[in-house]
C-alpha cells in the first residue's frame, strides 16, 4: 500500500507543474480572447508593426486570427489535447504579439516584454514535453492499444 502511495505522490509531483502551467497559460489566452471578443478591433493602428506575413494580412483577419486563437488553443491546453499544437500556435500568437505590441518598454503597463517572455518560457516546456500524464494526449497515446 505505502508503494501505491508513493507512486502516486511521484506521479503528481512529476506532472502537477505541467497541469498548473497549463491551466494558467489558458486562464491567460483565453481571457484575452474574450477581451477581444468584447471589445473593438485596435489592430488597424499597429497593422504595420507586424512581422511577415501578418503585416499582409487585413487588420480585421489579424484580430479575429488572434481572437480564435486565444479561445481555442487553451481550451486545448485545459484538456491536454493537441497540446504541442496548441503550445506552437500560441508561441506564435506570443512572438506576434510581442513585436507588435508589447516592444516598447519594460513593464506590461508600458507595452513592455515581460509577460510575453513569461509566456514563453512557459510554452516551450509544454512544446518539448506535450501534456503530461494529466492530458488526454496521454491518455489516448496509451490506451490505443
Amino acid at each position: 500500500m505505502n508503494k501505491i502511495i508513493n507512486q502516486t505522490l511521484a506521479t503528481i509531483n512529476d506532472n502537477g507543474a505541467m497541469v498548473t502551467i497549463r491551466l494558467i497559460l489558458a486562464y491567460e489566452f483565453f481571457t484575452a480572447g474574450l477581451m477581444k471578443l468584447n471589445g473593438s478591433n485596435w489592430y488597424g493602428g499597429i497593422q504595420d508593426q507586424f512581422p511577415f506575413p501578418f503585416n499582409l494580412l487585413p487588420a480585421d483577419f489579424n484580430w479575429y486570427l488572434s481572437m480564435g486563437v486565444e479561445l481555442t488553443l487553451p481550451i486545448l491546453l485545459v484538456l491536454g489535447l493537441g497540446t504541442r499544437f496548441a503550445a506552437l500556435g500560441l508561441i506564435i500568437l506570443d512572438i506576434v504579439a510581442w513585436i507588435a505590441v508589447h516592444d516598447g518598454g519594460y513593464t506590461i503597463s508600458d507595452g513592455g516584454f515581460r509577460l510575453p517572455l513569461i509566456f514563453l518560457a512557459m510554452l516551450i516546456p509544454i512544446l518539448i514535453t506535450g501534456s503530461g500524464r494529466f492530458g488526454l494526449d496521454y491518455y489516448l497515446k496509451n490506451n490505443d492499444k
